[in-house]
């Protein structure tokens, strides 16, 4: 299985400021992945999927929450 980055915007996180992974925004399919884990992207403006690699990122000068 390939890494991959995706770039998200800000009101592509949960309410949390989070995505899951498997995601559709991935190309991925939940069947054929991998177990579903939450990963928290709000904070650094980026995390890592322990299972397949793909980071999720928050676009440039996108800001998730008050902080704009």
């Amino acid at each position: 299985m390939k890494n991959s980055n995706i770039e998200l915007l800000a009101k592509d996180l949960n309410a949390q400021g989070g995505v899951f992974c498997p995601s559709a925004q991935a190309d991925m399919k939940l069947w054929n992945s991998h177990p579903k884990v939450y990963l928290d992207v709000a904070h650094s403006g980026q995390a890592k999927c322990p299972y397949c690699g793909t980071v999720y990122q928050l676009k440039d000068g996108e800001h998730f929450g008050g902080h704009h």
